[in-house]
């Protein structure tokens, strides 16, 4: 299933666009776009696809979506097409580029945090509920706001959400993967490695060469900078290969299974699940029937 390109074009006078959005099937398109979205969801409820993320959104959840990630959300049919409009879903979302405020400010050290959060937005942040309305109250001064405020508003929103950190990241690490400058060396070193050989046996040994790190240590620093263990990783790994692969619908299960480095075909459909909490081919046939 490709995802459709879409092109958002700003006003003459603005650099980014805020709207409000309506309806049942406002975003329940695969598609992808170059700019960043911050979608704030105030009615509705449906199911979210992001990167080979599923899960349930609903009123009062707040995401941020990277540049070229594909993704879409699929409202609850259930909601009928008659409903008042004041029962009628609506989002505020707004698109912006990377480099809205030029390349070299963002590589200012002062903007160390939001360009950290603008990379793990290229997995997908779901901000944890509690957190979000100190954001929304900021968006309501965006949409009130002209020129430089405006601008500074969006910053101090972003800047705000990587402080606080309260947020999780969606999409596997092996659907698309962009180095994390906040990220050790050694660790970026053994994300090249795992990404590059998933599809193989990975023996402990040669990872942890590759990190410059004996074997014996290698688990204990895994841990403690990830917080899983290394084995939990590659799995999520070859399932992410595997959710990718799936997506793309040109092979069948079986051979999935062993592009994505598993051995064994009932193994797979167990891990799969696991981490998905979907059997492959339930996973595949939820985005083809909302595509």
């Amino acid at each position: 299933m490709k995802p459709q390109l879409l092109k958002h074009h700003p006003a003459c006078n603005t650099s980014f666009t805020m709207k409000k959005e309506m309806g049942l099937n406002i975003n329940s398109r695969w598609h992808f776009h170059a700019e960043l979205e911050l979608i704030h969801f105030h009615r509705g409820s449906g199911t979210q696809f992001i990167g080979d993320h599923i899960s349930r959104f609903s009123a009062g959840d707040m995401v941020l979506v990277g540049a070229n990630l594909p993704h879409f959300w699929k409202y609850d049919e259930d909601l009928s097409s008659s409903a008042e409009s004041s029962e009628e879903p609506y989002s505020t979302v707004i698109h912006f580029k990377e480099n809205l405020w030029g390349d070299s400010f963002l590589n200012l050290p002062e903007m160390d945090g939001i360009r950290t959060l603008l990379q793990k937005a290229k997995r997908g942040i779901q901000l944890h509920k509690d957190f979000v309305q100190a954001h929304v109250e900021l968006l309501r001064k965006v949409s009130g706001s002209t020129g430089f405020q405006r601008m500074m508003l969006l910053m101090q929103c972003l800047d705000q959400m990587e402080k606080e950190g309260q947020y999780e990241l969606l999409s596997s690490l092996a659907f698309q993967y962009h180095p994390d400058s906040s990220e050790t060396e050694s660790i970026q070193q053994v994300y090249d490695y795992v990404l590059r050989n998933y599809h193989r046996n990975i023996y402990l040994e040669e990872v942890a060469d590759a990190a410059c790190i004996s074997a014996g240590a290698f688990c204990r620093f895994f841990k403690s900078r990830t917080s899983k263990t290394f084995t939990h990783f590659l799995t999520e790994v070859r399932i992410g290969a595997a959710c990718r692969l799936l997506l793309e619908n040109r092979l069948s299960i079986k051979r999935i299974c062993f592009e994505s480095g598993f051995n064994n075909f009932s193994c797979f459909n167990k891990r799969f699940k696991e981490v998905t909490g979907r059997t492959p081919i339930v996973y595949q046939k939820e985005y083809s029937s909302h595509s």
